[in-house]
């Protein structure tokens, strides 16, 4: 259903967010085609939005010469002409009510999932879809849609994605896709960056999972401080119907409390008085077993990912599917197959010095994930040798570089530091910057080509060694400057460098 420039103003005047307007005569009626703030989208009786740090007036100019009937904005621009403008106290909580009012909120015809976390957020969202296409499946139903920081696909879009959690519009466009094309669940990661910025407004999930927090994305262009972190984080327990917490973590009595509001909490852990417990957990090279229970099961589970740490996410999925109603028997299958690309990814073959080399490829990122990939790494393989290449994204996160330098340090008998989305930043200068936390026990060493520094490690591996290729996973393109540049994928790499397909 299209709208009226005269609905969006006064949609958004309820909302107490317009602080001045002008319309040239005519236009107050006609009716919105297109929103956007890409200036190449096609902007025909289109509404552009004036956003971001790198916004520039010539990005204006060429949607108002694309067919923008109006602008939003902050502030007023010279543009040469007359021209319609929406000035507004709050750009990004501008977007969301947008958003809501041009896609006629499509999202309550979804079973809506969201996860947050420090860590686990990918995995979790995998294990839950997985469970949830096997149950639609047995129904003659769609796969579900996904939104993560590894993979979009909402029946019409499968991508690569950029972003944890897209931006507004993109978010409620792949609402809109999923519900056209006959899906009935989306799950989604949910970003601190996303709560804190208004993405996710106005928007209310039929389930949120909370499941953990650590330090991370402090920075000047992120959160302040942890209190601004959690905070943000925490946003997702007031937008949920269902909320499910871990149980065993230290804040979990905070979450607890503003789960209040929800009509309902489910708890997952470790712990006694979880209301699902996992015991009994059994690690092999192919995965993990475990039993868990609660007041209606007492059952064994199977996950195929390797990493103790993994156990946390699978009971997160199962309080999210037991929550939906999803049936035992689809919650246990799914678990036992799914997989998730570029998460504790195992490879192992002979360098050329005849050597057999242990490889994972893993998207670990931040202090928590480090810690857990370390810790689980220990467990498989003993004493064995550790190498680890990664890198830190520029102008982001900030704090990680001497968070990951120090844990790979103490851990590590090898660090290599390459580039990891430097973005504006030059990758040597943040190599550098992370070398000065490894400390003397690790040997260290910077390769900015990623591929030659994978390469390198493989050859240069002692026999039984263990390599650990951290932070881009499957992920084929890097970030640099403004642009994503393609490449080739750290599992493409150390792939063709065996000689096998996966």
């Amino acid at each position: 259903m299209e709208h009226s420039l005269r609905e969006y103003i006064e949609f958004l005047d309820e909302k107490n967010l317009v602080i001045d307007y002008h319309f040239e005569e005519g236009l107050p009626e006609i009716k919105i085609k297109n929103i956007s703030y890409n200036s190449k989208d096609d902007m025909s009786s289109g509404i552009f939005i004036c956003k971001g740090a790198h916004f520039k007036q010539e990005y204006l100019k060429e949607a108002l010469d694309r067919g923008a009937v109006c602008y939003i904005s902050e502030s007023k621009y010279d543009v040469g002409l007359k021209h319609s403008f929406i000035i507004v106290k709050d750009i990004r909580e501008s977007m969301a009510v947008l958003a809501l009012k041009f896609y006629d909120k499509v999202w309550e015809k979804l079973e809506l999932i969201g996860i947050t976390g420090t860590k686990g957020k990918s995995t979790t969202t995998f294990f839950v879809k997985r469970i949830l296409d096997e149950f639609a499946k047995a129904q003659g139903g769609k796969e579900s849609a996904v939104l993560s920081s590894i993979e979009n696909y909402d029946g019409i879009i499968r991508e690569e994605s950029h972003l944890t959690t897209p931006e507004t519009l993109e978010l409620h466009r792949h609402f809109y896709n999923a519900v056209n094309s006959g899906i009935k669940f989306l799950t989604m990661e949910v970003s601190s960056q996303a709560l804190k910025y208004k993405r996710t407004m106005g928007i209310t999930f039929d389930v949120g999972a909370f499941l953990n927090i650590g330090i991370d994305h402090i920075s000047d262009v992120e959160h302040e401080d942890f209190e601004d972190y959690f905070e943000s984080k925490l946003k997702l327990i007031g937008q949920s119907k269902t909320v499910c917490i871990n149980r065993d973590i230290e804040e979990f009595d905070k979450v607890l409390e503003l789960s209040k509001g929800a009509e309902k909490t489910v708890t997952f852990g470790f712990e006694k008085d979880a209301d699902i417990m996992a015991y009994n957990v059994v690690y092999s090279d192919t995965g993990i077993t475990f039993m868990a229970s609660s007041d209606t099961f007492d059952e064994e589970f199977e996950i195929g990912i390797p990493g103790y740490f993994n156990v946390e996410n699978a009971l997160c999925a199962i309080a999210v599917c037991s929550s939906l109603n999803i049936p035992l028997e689809y919650i246990k299958k799914g678990l036992a197959e799914a997989k998730v690309s570029g998460r504790m990814e195992p490879f192992s073959g002979k360098n050329s010095l005849g050597k057999e080399v242990n490889v994972l490829v893993d998207y670990a990122h931040n202090k928590l994930s480090f810690e857990a990939l370390f810790e689980s790494v220990k467990k498989q393989y003993g004493n064995k040798k550790i190498t680890i290449i990664f890198g830190c994204p520029g102008k982001k996160a900030q704090g990680r570089r001497s968070e990951l330098g120090s844990i790979a340090g103490i851990y590590a008998d090898r660090v290599i530091l390459t580039e990891e989305d430097p973005g504006e930043e030059d990758v040597y200068e943040i190599c550098s910057e992370i070398e000065k936390y490894v400390g003397k026990k690790a040997l260290c060493n910077i390769q900015t080509d990623r591929k030659k520094a994978i390469i390198d490690a493989i050859e240069s591996a002692g026999n039984g060694d263990v390599i650990l290729i951290t932070g881009k996973g499957r992920e084929t393109r890097q970030k640099r400057g403004m642009e994503y540049v393609s490449c080739q994928s750290d599992v493409d790499i150390v792939i063709e460098f065996f000689g096998r397909s996966n």
